[in-house]
């Protein structure tokens, strides 16, 4: 229940601060052009608080906080006194009416460099870009254990955020991609991840798994918690036993003790635990067990202990004057991620899963405000980003559909009749429909999973 009333604070934190800032970009540039604005709202529907200015605008705040608006007077929306006909803002010259509309989403692109500003001067903890274990594709492509990832393709990748991302990216187009990395003796090397060998189905939301590739933070520690009764580990090994080495050979994380045990077979092996401190070396025998996964392997019977979290290793930080720049390449590189994903949903080529509604965005907001103020600003910069990306899309009923209007307007030389308008806004309303449906249908299924 927390976490519930926590996602939904978070969220209406998110979207007010965003929708505040937007909808101020419309009504700062509307001023400074003539435009009377009659309201300014923050959330829709039956205004909980309201106020008048005086300038004699209306502000007012909704009840419903998914989003907000300006109203401005409009001779198309109502009658207009001749004494305010030169405020009206289907008056106003069409560059003045495309920078009206153009300045919502130009806020919240602004916005979204600050947040990435104050977030890199603040400095966002993270972990270490180092590989932990592979198998697979990454064990095909030569990666090993130890390597750190300094860079995949062309971007650099000093946290594992960041090539999480890389990768998770470069694995929905299915090409090979160069990585630079770090090896464990220190010296500089380039790899070849060969994504063109990922299955067809494979779900980009697993891309790091189909990779085969574990971070080293996510590694569980070579601790026992389990000890299965009809096993060869049963009554000599104990729960909270760290094991160490099997048959003379380090084991530096659980998923190590598995291959070794295959390499010792049925034959008697020593292996070395710490327990309580104390280093002991214990003699055991691997049992032969199958199952319908696996088929027939050697086996200790032991399951791993409950993971913790590990400590972050890791920050991304710069000073207030590197920050500006750092935020500025970040902006672009989030924006050009953004547009390139848009093409991939129209293209097929990315699943109409990634795409996210209010659940998933609240829940989001919940868990980047639980981990700090870096990681929260980072999810606003994010949210307010997108916010952007998607207002500017050519869709009726966005800015991006009235920019659409007024570059056809500049074009033709006349403005588009009223009925080509309301039959784009009729579109409009039900690619927005549509959008939203899928968006809380996808919300429901990782609900439900």
């Amino acid at each position: 229940m927390g976490n519930f009333f926590g996602s939904v604070w978070w969220m209406i934190v998110s979207l007010g601060v965003l929708v505040t800032f937007h909808e101020f970009g419309h009504f700062w540039v509307a001023r400074r052009f003539g435009v009377k604005v009659l309201r300014f709202s923050v959330g829709f529907g039956r205004p909980l608080w309201m106020r008048r200015g005086r300038d004699g605008t209306e502000y007012a705040i909704a009840a419903i906080p998914l989003g907000g608006y300006v109203k401005m007077l409009d001779e198309r929306e109502g009658d207009v006194a001749p004494a305010d006909a030169g405020q009206a803002f289907n008056r106003k010259s069409v560059g003045r009416r495309i920078a009206i509309v153009a300045a919502g989403p130009f806020a919240n692109l602004l916005l979204c460099v600050v947040f990435l500003w104050v977030m890199f001067v603040i400095g966002r903890p993270d972990f270490a870009p180092v590989v932990g274990h592979v198998e697979g594709i990454a064990a095909q492509s030569h990666l090993e254990r130890g390597d750190t990832l300094l860079a995949i393709g062309d971007r650099q990748t000093p946290t594992w955020s960041e090539a999480a991302l890389a990768l998770a990216t470069a694995a929905m187009d299915r090409k090979d991609v160069t990585l630079r990395v770090r090896t464990a003796q220190d010296d500089e090397a380039v790899r070849t991840l060969r994504l063109s060998e990922l299955p067809a189905g494979f779900d980009p939301q697993n891309s790091l798994q189909d990779i085969g590739l574990t971070p080293r933070h996510q590694l569980l520690p070579a601790t026992v918690g389990t000890i299965n009764s009809t096993s060869a580990a049963w009554g000599v090994l104990a729960e909270g036993d760290r094991i160490t080495a099997i048959d003379g050979s380090p084991v530096r994380s659980f998923d190590d003790i598995g291959p070794l045990v295959q390499q010792v077979g049925g034959h008697p092996a020593m292996i070395e635990v710490d327990r309580d401190g104390e280093r002991l070396a214990l003699e055991i025998t691997p049992r032969r067990w199958s199952d319908a996964k696996r088929g027939r392997y050697w086996a200790l019977g032991v399951g791993p202990a409950p993971a913790r979290i590990p400590a972050y290793d890791a920050k991304l930080q710069f000073g207030p004057v590197a920050a500006v720049p750092a935020a500025l390449r970040e902006t672009w590189k989030l924006t050009s991620d953004s547009m390139a994903m848009i093409v991939r949903l129209a293209s097929g080529r990315a699943s109409a899963g990634n795409v996210s509604g209010p659940i998933t965005i609240a829940r989001y907001a919940n868990a980047s405000a639980q981990l700090g103020p870096a990681w929260f600003l980072n999810f606003l910069a994010l949210m307010s980003l997108s916010l952007a990306v998607i207002n500017i899309l050519p869709i009726p009923v966005l800015d991006g559909g009235h920019l659409l209007y007024y570059l056809i307007e500049l074009v033709k030389g006349s403005p588009l009749s009223e009925r080509a308008m309301a039959a784009g806004q009729y579109v409009g309303l039900a690619l927005l429909a549509g959008l939203m449906g899928l968006a809380f249908y996808n919300d429901i299924l990782q609900l439900l999973h």
